[in-house]
C-alpha cells in the first residue's frame, strides 16, 4: 500500500505518514499539543479548495471546521457530489 499523508484537523500544520488508507485518525500532534484527527491529505486539499472556491449552493460558511472535513471526505472518499448537501435551519 501506498504510504498516505494525515494533517492535523487543530493546527492545520503538522502532518504524519502512515502505510494505511483511512479517512482520518487521532493522534497527539506534535506541533500543537492536542490529542487531534489527522484527516488524510486529499480529504484536507478538497477542504481546501472549498475554502478557495465555496460551492455555489451550499452556504459553506456556516459549517464548522468539522462539519466541512465531514464534507470533504465524503466527496473525496465516497464519491458524493457537493450537490448531495445541504444546510436545513434547525
Amino acid at each position: 500500500m501506498v504510504e498516505r499523508t494525515y494533517r492535523c484537523s487543530n493546527c492545520l500544520d503538522s502532518t504524519v505518514a502512515r502505510d494505511f488508507d483511512v479517512s482520518h485518525l487521532s493522534v497527539t500532534c506534535e506541533d500543537c499539543g492536542e490529542f487531534a484527527r489527522f484527516v488524510n491529505d486529499d480529504v484536507f486539499e478538497q477542504y481546501r479548495a472549498f475554502e478557495d472556491s465555496p460551492p455555489e449552493h451550499l452556504d459553506w460558511d456556516r459549517l464548522d471546521r468539522a462539519e466541512k472535513f465531514l464534507v470533504s471526505d465524503q466527496v473525496v472518499r465516497e464519491g458524493r457530489s457537493i450537490e448531495d448537501f445541504e444546510i436545513t435551519e434547525g
